[in-house]
Parts: structure tokens; sequence; C-alpha cells
């Protein structure tokens, strides 16, 4: 009688055992389970790459949730989204930002525009990822990053474009999370991305702070055939086929913060990361591309 009483205890002890084993093989700092996915859709009109975002196919896109906190995933002040469409030839994203007083401040090319509020985005292929940054001034920034470790294995020691003895080229090991199982990776300061096209639209006045403005809108485009160097290593298909997943992530930095008693660390992103630190490609929001076009089979951004 005993041992059958006992026995469903057990089990649930079993159970419990296995489920904190899981987490302990989980090395990153955001449950696996609370990632966010996405599916993008083909777009059904021409784009225009001019930052308003009010083409058919814009309208008709699926957005994220309301961005959260990076760190703690709680709501953020202002209402940040983001979508993703593409056709065969180019990757689209556009950006939401509510935002009261639009500022911006660096206007030259790779200056420092975390330094400024800013959206990002980072595309990760499986042994490298590319970091986009963006303000109100329509200004970018961009890396190019490569985990050490596949350098050699992945091919990119072969390529000229990626000779590590090249000015603005020098080793990166994360931001705030500093353990990455993958260890370091090469840093490409020097890359601009081929074919990038970007636009900012501000629904307001830039650099007043007199009156009080809706926010601005950001666009980009992307060659399918520039993210080759993230598509090599593992063969994926450009443009990718109905069902493929990259993996990407979507965020805000704002040189304020929420008044206490939030919490706000000044970063927001689609998909938290549960540390300060956005270059953990493993976090990274799951976006599935679908042949769909816009419009048609949604549902809401899942997490």
């Amino acid at each position: 009688m005993t041992t059958i009483r006992l026995l469903p205890l057990l089990v649930a002890v079993i159970a419990f055992a296995g489920v904190s084993l899981v987490a302990q093989d989980w090395p990153f700092p955001w449950p696996e389970e609370r990632i966010a996915t996405y599916t993008a859709r083909r777009a059904t009109s021409p784009i225009v790459v001019d930052g308003r975002l009010d083409e058919p196919t814009w309208l008709a896109a699926e957005r994220s949730p309301r961005f959260s906190d990076l760190i703690k995933g709680q709501p953020g002040i202002h209402d940040t989204r983001a979508a993703v469409v593409w056709d065969d030839e180019r990757l689209y994203v556009g950006y939401w930002v509510e935002e009261p007083v639009v500022t911006a401040t660096l206007t030259e090319r790779d200056s420092p525009i975390y330094k400024d509020n800013d959206v990002e985005l980072f595309i990760a292929g499986r042994d490298a990822y590319y970091e986009f940054e963006i303000n109100a001034f329509n200004t970018i920034y961009e890396v190019f990053f490569i985990w050490e470790e596949a350098f050699e294995s992945a091919g990119y020691a072969q390529r000229p474009e990626f000779d590590r003895s090249r000015d603005g080229v020098r080793p990166f090991n994360g931001v705030g999370f500093r353990k990455h199982p993958r260890g370091r990776r090469i840093g490409y300061w020097n890359w601009d991305m081929p074919g990038l096209q970007t636009a900012v639209h501000v629904d307001g006045t830039l650099n007043r702070n007199d009156d009080r403005d809706r926010g601005w809108t950001v666009e980009l485009s992307i060659p399918w055939t520039s993210l080759e160097p993230l598509a090599m290593p593992d063969g994926r298909a450009l443009p990718p086929r109905d069902g493929d997943v990259w993996r990407m992530d979507f965020s805000r930095f704002n040189t304020y913060k929420e008044a206490p008693p939030a919490e706000d660390p000044g970063g927001w992103a689609w998909s938290p990361h549960g540390v300060w630190d956005s270059h953990v490609p493993e976090l990274f929001t799951k976006v599935r591309f679908s042949t769909e076009p816009v419009g048609q089979g949604t549902a809401p951004a899942g997490r």
C-alpha cells in the first residue's frame, strides 16, 4: 500500500528533475520556449523605400507585438512594432516607433548610432550574423560578425572580403553575455551591405522639444544576394523556400528610461534576451518565410 501511495510522488519528482535538467542544458539567459515566432509573407505590391510604410503590402502585413524590455520582458513605455515581408529579389523590414519627442544627433555613417535613440536589426546565419542600426536622421551603422571557431571550417578564411588584417576588423566578445558557448567573434566594422536601401519618415518635427511628435517609421530593403555570406555555411536557399526559418532580432534603444518605479533598462526588443546584450543569435525571433501573400492566413505573432 505504501509503495503504491508513494508512486505518484516519485513520478512527480522525476518529472521535476527532468524539467530542471532541460533548463540547465539550455545555456542562454531567456527561456527557449518564450522566444518569439513570426511568419513573413510575400509582398503583393511594389515597395518604394521611402520610410512611410504606406504601400498596400505594409498595410496588410502582420506586425509584431509591442516591444518589451530587453532584460525582463515588460512592455516598453512607448509602442514599437516591426514587420517583415519579402519577394524573390529582396527582404523588407519595417518599424513603427512611437516617440513623443523625436531626436537624433549623429549624421556620419557608421557613427556609434546606439548613442542616439535608434532601432536595430540583426540577421543570423549558421556561423555569422549582421548588425544594422539606424537613427531618425537615417544615419546607419553596420557590422558583420563571424564566430571565431567557424572562421576556417565555414569557408570565410578563403574569402578576400573577410581578410582579418584589414582596417576595422577586431575581436568581439559580446556586451553583457560574455560566456557564450561559441566563444568570441570576429567583427568587421568595415562592412557595408551591398544594395542596402534605407529610409526614415518622422511623423512630427525632428529635434524640437516645444511640441509633441507621434513618432517615426523606418523602412529597409536588402537584396537576397547580399545575404549570401550568411547563407554560405549551411547552403540555405536565397530567396528562402516556403517554410525556411531564419533568426532575426528587432530592437529599439533609447537615450532615456521610463521613470521609477519602472525598471526600464532603456532597450526594448520583439523577443527579450534576459540580459543586456543583443548579440545572442540563439535568442533571436524565429522568422518563418511563407509563400502566402500578406493578408492571408494571418494570425497574431507568437512568443
